[in-house]
């Protein structure tokens, strides 16, 4: 008897050929098969011959009235059969290199033809057929389901093998939902969601099988989600920093200056997760020059005044540089003992500072993915702090989380996070959030403008730069490409800048310049020696100079809402009005709506929600995030309100802590166990 562990080929009909073209789709038992998905639906419903629309994909049945008439052209041939509807209608069916159905369309023979139906010709161009009446067919009258196959594997052979395997398992499907969740979301049973999802009666009946299979995955998701949560702070002692009220108070009066209320409340809830003995396990979420990297300073200073180490990971060795001569400043005036490490220290200095933070004597160590090398040994590590955590894997964090023991961590990101996308990839996380700019920054202009009025904007350039101001401008690529003809690159556009631009310093900044030629045009650039950097997207993240006021980015529209907006970011720092320029043509409706959208606003959580919208989750971040679960079937945007939902259920239960033990829970419980996640809760 077939089971949901059977393997594929105990299907009848499933011979090794086909097994292994399953297996090339990732389908291997009766389980996988089953939740299998299609990735569209065709509507197949046979339609009445006097209704059909002209130039329409439409399904009628026929009987073929003559035998089949053939024309070749070259190697390719058109065959044309009369048929007549089943309510009457004549009509030419017309096939495309199909000669070998040339013999099955006799006189006489029923088929159910699907395609599009040209009325003044009275003509049907096939794509889909299948002989014989078939109303009760899967492959017809009705909507088929269409899925993603390989090999010698056709969408009509999965149809039938999955058919069949259904139909002998369906009593075993088990019903994972408690009653009470289903009640309350009014959702179908999982058996018939199945049988639904795949062979659906009507759009209604899909819909709800739909709805019913995205809440359990969605559910499920989150409760993992949960119970990690979970097990990280019941399962895992960690580190219960100490401090005096007078210490902090004392810390804050040095402080340049006063801290803005949002700032103040992440601070508090850094501090209270750092004093508790479980690990904290935060995010500090907020808009590009909120000031998050003063709240980082904060957090390292209390473990420094519990007298433990603290490190923080960036993405570059820029911002590396620039937070290390920040943190000296502020903290190093207090006695804080503080180390820089990345990719390019020289080999003298790395020892020096390995050996320094094994034995103790760094209290503070600033650096980028050089930190998660071997050798990199801390005494007693209490806190890790990673800036721009996305784009730092999971096993990269997981990493250098293990170079403690159990130490606190604090991921921020400059890069606001759909509220969605926050719950999905952050949702074992606390969440502190900065909606508030710090006192004293301005609002950012910003114009687009298409590239035939680039000599305005080298006017507009020139004169802010006569003010004494400085700017970044920021093209795709590097070099010229051939793969993209007609994009602007950095190294053309620094040599004809150079010339429109006369009488003022040029720099040139990209990522293939070596570290030492990086740091040297930074630093000529904050200090005003260079009037006008052209560079690409490497100074998209923390690089800071006040006295840039003039952001100007080339085909604008080839880059997302996102890194457009950090970009922006890097102007609005100073005492002086500043403005952005987006030089763009797009030639997309989505482009254009990119462009409109960063005019619009400055709000980075809403430009998020519509870089979402149009550019989808795996593509958020500029980059294929490899921390991107993948759903079955549910959509990050579309089904926004049923993760939310799914959510505050998982929330819900792994709070209520005694779930485990009643019957309706019985199968969530053994999938609990399967995965592993319910320890924690027995132990409560």
């Amino acid at each position: 008897m077939l089971s949901l562990q059977s393997p594929v080929n105990h299907i009848a009909g499933v011979g090794p050929s086909r097994e292994r073209d399953l297996a090339r789709l990732g389908i291997f038992t009766v389980q996988d098969l089953i939740t299998y998905y299609p990735f569209r639906y065709d509507d197949r419903t046979v339609q009445s011959g006097q209704t059909l629309g002209h130039d329409t994909r439409v399904t009628v049945q026929a009987i073929v009235q003559a035998p089949p008439a053939v024309r070749h052209k070259g190697r390719r041939s058109t065959m044309t059969v009369q048929v007549k509807t089943h309510d009457g209608m004549s009509m030419t069916a017309v096939w495309f290199n199909r000669l070998f159905l040339r013999d099955k369309l006799r006189p006489g023979s029923s088929i159910t033809i699907t395609g599009k139906y040209d009325a003044r010709r009275r003509s049907l161009v096939v794509s889909q057929y299948e002989f014989g009446s078939h109303d009760t067919s899967v492959h017809s009258n009705r909507l088929v389901p269409i899925y993603e196959v390989r090999g010698e594997l056709t969408p009509k052979v999965l149809r039938a093998i999955l058919t069949k395997a259904l139909k002998q398992v369906e009593s075993q499907i088990p019903e994972i939902l408690p009653h009470s969740l289903l009640a309350k979301y009014k959702l179908i049973p999982k058996r018939d969601a199945l049988a639904q999802i795949h062979l659906p009666k009507d759009a209604e009946s899909l819909r709800q099988a739909r709805r019913r299979l995205v809440f359990e995955e969605f559910f499920l998701f989150q409760l993992k989600l949960q119970a990690f949560r979970h097990l990280h702070k019941h399962d895992r002692p960690g580190v219960a920093h100490s401090f005096t009220k007078e210490q902090w108070a004392g810390f804050l009066k040095m402080m340049p200056f006063e801290l803005t209320p949002g700032q103040k409340r992440a601070v508090r809830d850094i501090l209270l997760d750092m004093r508790a003995p479980q690990p904290m396990n935060r995010l500090l979420q907020g808009d590009v020059g909120s000031g998050k990297t003063i709240i980082a300073f904060c957090a390292m200073f209390a473990a420094y005044l519990s007298g433990y180490q603290s490190a923080m990971m960036v993405p570059t060795e820029i911002l590396a540089e620039q937070h290390y001569d920040s943190a000296s400043e502020l903290l190093g005036r207090l006695g804080v003992r503080i180390g820089l490490l990345t990719g390019s220290s020289k080999e003298s200095v790395r020892k020096e500072m390995l050996d320094k933070l094994g034995k103790g004597e760094l209290d503070i160590v600033i650096g980028t993915h050089a930190l998660l090398e071997d050798g990199v040994e801390f005494s007693n590590l209490s806190l890790v702090v990673t800036d721009e955590q996305h784009r730092f894997g999971v096993e990269q964090r997981s990493i250098f989380r293990q170079k403690g023991h159990h130490p606190d961590v604090l991921f921020m990101s400059a890069t606001p996070i759909p509220r969605t996308l926050a719950m999905t990839l952050f949702g074992d996380l606390d969440v502190s959030v900065l909606d508030q700019m710090p006192a004293g920054r301005k609002p950012i202009r910003t114009h687009w403008v298409t590239s035939d009025k680039e000599n305005q904007v080298i006017r507009f350039l020139r004169k802010e730069l006569a003010k004494g101001r400085q700017a970044y401008i920021v093209a795709p690529l590097i070099e010229e490409s051939e793969k993209m003809e007609g994009v602007e690159n950095a190294v053309d556009l620094y040599n004809r800048l150079k010339d429109s631009l006369a009488g003022f310093q040029i720099g040139l900044m990209h990522g293939r310049l070596s570290s030492r030629d990086k740091e040297d045009v930074m630093r000529k650039f904050k200090a005003n020696e260079i009037q006008a950097l052209v560079a690409t997207t490497v100074i998209e993240v923390g690089v800071n100079v006040p006295n840039a006021t003039v952001m100007v980015i080339y085909n604008a529209d080839r880059f997302g809402l996102a890194q457009l907006h950090q970009l922006r970011g890097r102007v609005g720092r100073g005492e002086h009005s500043s403005i952005c320029i987006l030089i763009a043509d797009p030639v997309s409706e989505t482009g254009r709506e990119r462009m409109q959208a960063m005019v619009a606003t400055q709000n980075g959580f809403v430009l998020a929600e519509k870089d979402l919208e149009l550019r989808g989750p795996g593509e958020f971040f500029g980059i294929r995030q490899s921390g991107m679960p993948e759903f079955k079937l549910g959509d990050l945007v579309t089904d926004a309100n049923i993760m939310k939902a799914g959510r505050e259920e998982a929330q819900q239960l792994m709070a209520s802590g005694d779930f485990w033990i009643l019957p309706e829970y019985r199968e969530l419980v053994e999938y609990l166990k399967r995965e592993k996640l319910l320890k924690a809760p027995i132990q409560d």
